[in-house]
């Protein structure tokens, strides 16, 4: 008779980490500490930047809608046949749906491929352009920038569109590196039209980022409480101040929280315990400001020709169309 061996204990397996602990880490361990701009855009954090956008001190988003509403036909006369149009960090797509109504006067339809990393933010694009403009397909995707493959899913002749200044959080090595990565996936006659913020005065550029409603203090702090939520934080939002301010030298607007007093942060699911000293501050975004010399440079290194700028009349905003040669 064989004996009965003694069963193994049962280990409990640990539930995943959230897919943010890692930069969260990473970023919080760092000196100064710093936390990359993405993880502003939960679903909350989506919803507030929409807030944003219809702020009267926030002046990108009505320039930028007001040079696709008035190059709207020029730009589409420019694009090729039966095109198919991909968007980068495409939100609720409001502005998108300027470009789309007027491509729709020179082709049948449209494959329209919004990339987001809010599902809630891309559910609302696809029931509201769905609804206004019937002769477009939306075909949604959930991700981030570095899976861009989704872009394969297009036939050509293509249009990517990375509208709304959103270049502008990143640095320029990692704006080349973005572009290069969407020109990898793109074939000769391809075409990316690029929305960006020009550099202006300090003092319109200051209230932008400080709107007196406080709706971009709280877009800001909203990363606290996701990390309280996902991680189990243990922030206190109210203990930290929303900082924007122009960097001139660097030529960007640098959005920080900045600890009003001294105080220890227990992270539960990362088992870490993060010291702050009063006025110490993380680093969560940065949004770089160019000249039309800048952006086609840019633009050339990420394997783009540039084909035409449009800019408002004050030149505060630029929409360039670049192609793949």
């Amino acid at each position: 008779m064989i004996p009965r061996q003694r069963s193994s204990p049962i280990s409990p397996v640990s539930p995943p980490l959230p897919a943010i602990a890692t930069e969260v880490v990473d970023g919080l361990f760092r000196t100064p500490k710093s936390l990359p701009p993405k993880l502003l855009y939960d679903d909350r954090g989506s919803a507030l930047f929409e807030q944003i956008t219809c702020l009267p001190e926030y002046y990108p988003t009505r320039t930028e809608a007001a040079i696709l509403s008035t190059h709207a036909n020029e730009i589409c006369s420019r694009l090729g046949q039966n095109v198919t149009v991909a968007e980068l960090g495409a939100g609720t797509a409001t502005k998108t749906r300027i470009l789309l109504r007027s491509l729709l006067q020179h082709q049948f339809s449209v494959n329209y491929f919004p990339l987001d990393v809010s599902a809630a933010a891309l559910q609302m694009a696809k029931d509201e352009m769905e609804r206004d403009l019937d002769s477009v397909c939306v075909h949604p995707h959930v991700g981030d920038f570095e899976d861009l493959t989704f872009l394969e899913r297009q036939a050509p002749p293509r249009l990517v569109l990375y509208i709304g200044s959103s270049i502008g959080n990143l640095e320029r090595n990692q704006a080349i590196s973005l572009l290069q990565n969407i020109a990898s996936h793109l074939s000769r006659g391809d075409q990316l039209l690029l929305g960006a913020d020009l550099v202006k005065d300090s003092g319109i550029l200051h209230a932008a980022y400080n709107d007196s409603a406080g709706v971009t203090a709280s877009f800001n702090k909203n990363l606290l409480v996701r990390i309280n939520r996902e991680l189990g934080g243990h922030f206190e939002p109210d203990t930290f101040s929303h900082v924007s301010f122009w960097n001139q030298t660097a030529s960007r607007v640098e959005l920080h929280l900045e600890s009003v007093i001294p105080q220890s942060v227990r992270i539960d699911a990362l088992d870490m315990t993060l010291r702050f000293g009063q006025g110490e501050r993380i680093h969560t975004e940065n949004s770089y400001k160019y000249t039309i010399e800048c952006l086609e440079s840019l633009l050339n290194d990420g394997g783009f020709e540039v084909e035409h700028t449009w800019t408002d009349p004050l030149s505060w905003f630029a929409v360039t169309l670049g192609v793949i040669t």
